[in-house]
């Protein structure tokens, strides 16, 4: 070989790969061609809306179950606080009496901590809850968070 015929050789080479890696980098940065989007559209339910009281009468009905388990407990009241509202105090009332059955303290005291952070700003939809449940919570002997000192921690 002649001197000079190899860097040659290897230069020619090397800008054969370089185009080739060049001209692969320019297609991946070339735009595709651009389909416009499907115009988005929904599907509503055609099904009757749920009015208020059948809301409430649905839950009370849930909690109300004889055979209700402690997941199941948790289950309606994670779905539940998991609404955009604050529940209605028949359903806590059905909620506080499905835990009485369950012997589960814990929860029903649970609920009401969830109910007082679900009323969040609304200073006044708490106590006016606790007021409705009073003769409910005196009845299975819950204390309020408040009575048991848990709002100071």
């Amino acid at each position: 070989m002649l001197p000079g015929t190899v860097s040659s050789h290897c230069g020619n080479m090397f800008r054969a790969v370089f185009r080739l890696s060049a001209a692969g980098a320019r297609s991946l940065t070339r735009s595709r061609p651009c389909h416009p989007a499907a115009v988005a559209s929904r599907c509503y339910s055609h099904g009757k809306v749920e009015t208020e009281e059948e809301f409430d009468a649905r839950w009370v009905t849930y909690f109300s179950k004889p055979d209700i388990d402690t997941w199941e407990l948790r289950k309606g009241m994670n779905t539940l606080i998991g609404y955009d509202l604050v529940p209605e105090a028949k359903i806590i009332d059905s909620a506080l009496r499905a835990c009485r059955r369950l012997n589960d303290l814990a929860s029903a005291i649970r609920i009401l901590e969830a109910v007082k952070d679900k009323a969040g700003p609304h200073r006044d939809i708490y106590p006016y809850l606790i007021q409705e449940l009073k003769p409910t919570l005196s009845e299975l002997g819950i204390s309020t968070p408040e009575e048991l000192g848990m709002d100071k921690l």
